[in-house]
């Protein structure tokens, strides 16, 4: 690992310091040199050209102070690397650590929820005044029995497979960070497996289904579109929320949405159907939302059963439900596996294969194989 300290020169005339954390290069499954950088910024600035000697001297003790912590943080470092003990830190309770690694988790309601229900869970399990001091393997395959047989939901009612491998990980998440921050000097994560994830069923509409729906009467315009639309495109609910007319290309060839998505951050090239494009509407401004007045929340959810009891649909249909639709669609109606990986933006196709399992074909016709009997 080399830590080194470095500087960026800014538009305002100034440099702005961090330290860089290099572990090397590697070579990905694509052939394509990859390296293994993080960068930690001081927030501390300096002239690029001090003209006074007061600047000169604020700067000189800038300089100093950014040299400290990298001193610290190459301290840190081999404090881990060598298994030797930072008493301030091993001081620190688990706890509190873990509440500020949740805090930081904001990015998106989905996974601070996840870490808010697994530090519920912790709260449970361990003291609150429970150090670093005390966190080893042991402690950790501690928390995932107490995650198998002791937890329960609100409802009294037993973790699902799928619950207890998201908080595991979640804890593990922690376990993790807290060895790269020098409050474990050992990787613990590595001796410790993960629950197995649990297949859930991924519920999705027909076409004639989905063809009933559009038939049908819903209250709000903005819902049946954007729904529909997430139907024949596989957005997201967050990226369908945040699409804007800037990312929404008409092209001789047809149109395209471009947009980065919410989830993985991954840059995305859509290209959609007429139909699709059709309940769009009208262009307005290129920084106007796409899906204007459209709300998340248990009163659009409710409507969305609402919509499909009048269509005479009895699944418990969800927005996410859409995104679903589009999958099974597509692979019933000729799309590669691939292809539908790549218009899902899914980093795994693994991921994909799942959809696969539910217009299994060959299934289908071994169920008609065994002829009939006279009852």
């Amino acid at each position: 690992m080399q830590i080194s300290l470095k500087k960026k020169k800014l538009s305002s005339g100034k440099f702005s310091w961090y330290i860089e954390f290099y572990d090397g290069s590697y070579v990905d499954k694509n052939g394509t040199m990859k390296h293994n950088r993080s960068f930690e910024y001081l927030k501390l600035y300096t002239l690029q050209e001090p003209q006074t000697a007061i600047d000169k001297k604020k700067d000189k003790e800038t300089v100093q102070l950014a040299n400290q912590i990298l001193s610290i943080r190459k301290s840190e470092y081999f404090q881990g690397k060598h298994s030797i003990k930072n008493d301030k830190k091993s001081k620190t309770r688990f706890l509190d650590y873990y509440n500020e690694l949740k805090n930081e988790r904001n990015e998106s309601k989905g996974n601070y929820g996840n870490w808010d229900a697994a530090g519920k869970h912790l709260e449970r399990y361990c003291s609150p005044t429970l150090t670093f001091d005390n966190v080893d393997d042991e402690f950790a395959k501690g928390f995932k029995r107490f995650l198998d047989s002791k937890s329960v939901t609100k409802s009294g009612i037993a973790l699902s497979q799928n619950s207890k491998y998201t908080y595991f990980n979640k804890f593990k998440a922690a376990l993790r960070q807290a060895f790269e921050d020098g409050f474990l000097s050992d990787d613990i994560t590595k001796k410790i497996k993960s629950f197995d994830q649990g297949e859930s069923q991924r519920e999705y509409l027909v076409h004639s289904e989905l063809q009933a729906l559009a038939k049908a009467d819903c209250k709000y315009q903005v819902l049946k579109n954007a729904f529909i639309f997430s139907c024949l495109s596989g957005l997201r609910w967050s990226d369908i929320d945040k699409l804007k007319w800037s990312e929404v290309r008409d092209e001789d060839t047809g149109c395209r949405v471009i947009f980065r998505q919410k989830k993985t951050d991954g840059l995305e090239y859509l290209y959609i159907s007429d139909q699709a494009r059709s309940l769009l509407g009208e262009r307005t401004g290129e920084a106007n939302k796409v899906f204007k007045g459209l709300k998340y929340g248990a009163h659009f959810n409710a409507e969305i059963l609402r919509w499909c009891m009048r269509a005479g649909i009895t699944k418990h249909i969800t927005f996410h439900s859409a995104r679903h639709t589009n999958a099974v669609l597509l692979l019933e109606n000729g799309a590669d596996i691939y292809t539908v990986s790549k218009r899902l933006g899914h980093k795994e196709i693994r991921t994909t294969e799942i959809y696969t399992r539910i217009i299994d074909s060959k299934m289908k016709e071994a169920s008609e194989l065994i002829p009939n009997l006279t009852l």
